[in-house]
């Protein structure tokens, strides 16, 4: 008997093996009844007899076990369950472990029964093995796509919603501070609640662009004649009342007029400015220019301190490349996930323009931003 006919014919055991399996998995989810611990497993073993009954030539078989089988229009059995696991708790790892343990009963249910040692059974094994190899490689690739969807939606909904709140609590401050029935202290600690919920809510803005850019939306650029020397000096003013210990240098009174995201290109001067306020010597000044000739911006930020590692500037602007690099090391404020510098280069890009970043200990830190002139 051959492979496929053998799992047609031993279906129901094949089944409660898979069931057995799925039920010693762990979740922090309620348990599946037994339709739920099954879940998709017979149509995927169908699937895989059809798979091994079809007619196959050589070149096709060593394309599917380079990984490049048939790709199927319609949602397979396969993406399904992975979907549907990934609703019940299920981890990658033990959705991945279920087709190890469904490997594994067929094969030994059939060597202990049917197996001859024929040309043609092992001939059965190759084609079995290809095709859960195929029906694993859509879970996996459907279970990813969910998660990744998934964690995309959250992350743009927790930042939408996040608002109203920060907005409150920002309205409150400032009533608080404007208020003259209180004592100077209290207008005090208002105004630092003031400058902490405007972080958050810059975080939180920062959030949705980088949702935005996930979803692949991108970042909305709206153009303007602008002038960006007072926006610089108003973004330069408030970070010296926030940091008065740091030493801004901004003298350039050249106006630099072009057709520019006014709001935006505040975003880029507020991220890269302030990320040499925060990670630079605050005991050396800190040195902002802004030029242009005839057919280009270009905006620089120089601060001195501990340069940035040679190894850390090409994932410099991706959060994730970031999170992944210095997850488990320990590198003090180099570690994080950098959502203002991806903004700002996003926001660059979104100008057709460049950021590029140079970085050693005798010559500083040094971020130079070109932006077309149109």
């Amino acid at each position: 008997m051959q492979l496929s006919d053998f799992i047609i014919a031993n279906m129901e055991e094949i089944l409660k093996a898979w069931e057995e399996f799925a039920r010693s998995v762990d979740t922090q989810m309620p348990h599946l009844d037994d339709r739920g611990l099954r879940n998709h497993a017979e149509y995927i073993l169908k699937t895989v007899v059809l798979d091994m009954r079809s007619s196959q030539s050589q070149q096709q078989q060593i394309a599917k076990s380079q990984g490049h089988g048939p790709i199927s229009v319609d949602e397979t059995a396969a993406q399904t369950h992975a979907i549907t696991r990934l609703m019940a708790g299920f981890t990658l790892d033990q959705m991945v472990s279920e087709y190890r343990a469904l490997r594994s009963s067929v094969l030994r249910l059939w060597l202990a029964q049917k197996y001859t040692g024929e040309a043609q059974d092992v001939e059965d094994m190759v084609r079995f093995n290809e095709a859960i190899d195929q029906a694993l490689v859509e879970s996996i690739g459907s279970y990813g796509k969910a998660v990744e969807t998934n964690r995309k939606m959250v992350l743009g909904v927790l930042g939408h919603d996040l608002r109203t709140p920060l907005s409150a609590v920002t309205m409150g401050a400032d009533l608080l501070r404007r208020s003259k029935k209180i004592p100077d202290r209290e207008k005090t600690i208002a105004a630092q609640i003031a400058i902490s919920v405007r972080n958050a809510n810059q975080l939180v803005s920062d959030l949705l662009d980088l949702a935005r850019c996930n979803l692949g939306v991108g970042l909305p650029i709206k153009r303007e004649v602008t002038d960006l020397h007072p926006i610089c000096q108003s973004i330069v003013n408030e970070l010296r009342a926030g940091h008065p210990q740091a030493q801004l240098i901004f003298n350039d009174i050249e106006r630099v007029v072009g057709q520019f995201d006014p709001a935006r290109i505040a975003q880029v001067f507020s991220n890269l400015i302030g990320n040499a306020v925060r990670h630079g010597d605050l005991k050396q000044p800190i040195k902002i220019t802004l030029k242009a000739n005839e057919n280009s911006a270009f905006f620089d930020v120089l601060n001195f301190g501990e340069p940035i590692p040679p190894d850390a500037i090409p994932i410099l602007f991706s959060p994730e490349g970031r999170c992944s690099r210095y997850s488990n090391d320990n590198r003090g404020e180099t570690v994080g996930l950098g959502l203002g510098l991806f903004i700002a280069a996003e926001i660059v890009a979104g100008h057709d323009g460049q950021i590029e970043v140079g970085s050693t200990l005798e010559q500083g830190t040094v971020f130079r931003v070109s932006l077309p002139i149109l």
